[in-house]
């Protein structure tokens, strides 16, 4: 059986050996990009490659691509193959905790064609505190990955325009409530959100304990959000198309599937400084 959303630190714990599936540590933080790295190489789960959110998980950056492009897929093709993936094998993606960063991983593989990946729930802060083994050395096979890219999972910014206001569509922004305001913007030159989007904030995926809540949960929470809204009109977007991708592991959990990604997000948005923004909370009506 193939493991498609999430994945529990039991079930990896009895698989941690089998040949035929894959690690990948994905730790990474925003305002110190070092810093997954050097835990990887301090201590990882066994077995685990290491996948860099700036130079494996992105492209590179231009003028108005915003903070962390999406990868050129053949680039991403021989990654993937650098870290052991292909064909018929599964893939387990964690982070540090959330599942934020290992959510990327998670949505680039199926863009790509691979549906045989999940996030560990609680990370590796989970598996160290159930005192689990880890690792400070590996060597892994180059395997050969055969990307089949799904262009229908994303949608460009002139889309993200024409459809924000349009009352069958749904654009969800993935970043904190306080962001989608206005009132601070720590990373990108404008504050504010595209006008029209709804505030949908990833860490409302998460129960008390920092796993992502049961599908039935997800689904009832979501549910004011998006409404009878059709699958493919839910539009996921955070600063740069990193949290959003939390936001589409969680509505894939619920049994929600077909929302896309806008990869460039809020800070492509705010590239062109003649693009409309809106500041304050989300309006009462049939987007909230």
């Amino acid at each position: 059986m193939a493991f498609k959303t999430v994945i529990s630190t039991d079930v990896l714990a009895a698989r941690l050996h089998d040949p035929f599936w894959v690690i990948v540590d994905c730790r990474f933080k925003l305002d110190d990009v070092a810093w997954g790295e050097q835990e990887w190489k301090a201590a990882h789960i066994p077995g685990a490659a290491y996948a860099h959110l700036d130079r494996d998980l992105s492209g590179p950056k231009t003028r108005t691509s915003g903070r962390h492009p999406l990868p050129d897929v053949d680039v991403l093709a021989r990654t993937f193959g650098r870290f052991g993936i292909t064909s018929g094998r599964q893939v387990v993606a964690y982070d540090q905790n959330s599942g934020m960063f290992a959510s990327r991983l998670w949505w680039l593989l199926r863009w790509l064609g691979h549906d045989a990946v999940a996030v560990l729930d609680g990370g590796f802060a989970k598996w160290v505190g159930e005192g689990r083994p880890t690792s400070v050395a590996e060597t892994r096979e180059v395997a050969t990955f055969h990307a089949a890219p799904r262009r229908d999972m994303t949608i460009g910014l002139d889309e993200v325009s024409a459809h924000a206001r349009d009352a069958d569509w749904r654009l969800l922004d993935a970043r904190a409530p306080e962001r989608y305001r206005g009132e601070v913007e720590p990373l990108d030159p404008v504050a504010g959100h595209i006008p029209g989007a709804t505030s949908y904030f990833f860490q409302r995926n998460l129960d008390e304990r920092g796993l992502l809540r049961t599908p039935e949960d997800l689904r009832a929470r979501f549910a004011p959000y998006i409404n009878a809204v059709m699958p493919g009109h839910i539009v996921c977007y955070c600063g740069s198309g990193v949290q959003a991708c939390h936001n589409l592991l969680a509505l894939e959990h619920a049994g929600v599937s077909g929302a896309k990604l806008y990869p460039g997000s809020w800070s492509q948005w705010v590239s062109d400084r003649t693009r409309p923004v809106e500041i304050g909370p989300a309006k009462a009506g049939p987007h909230v």
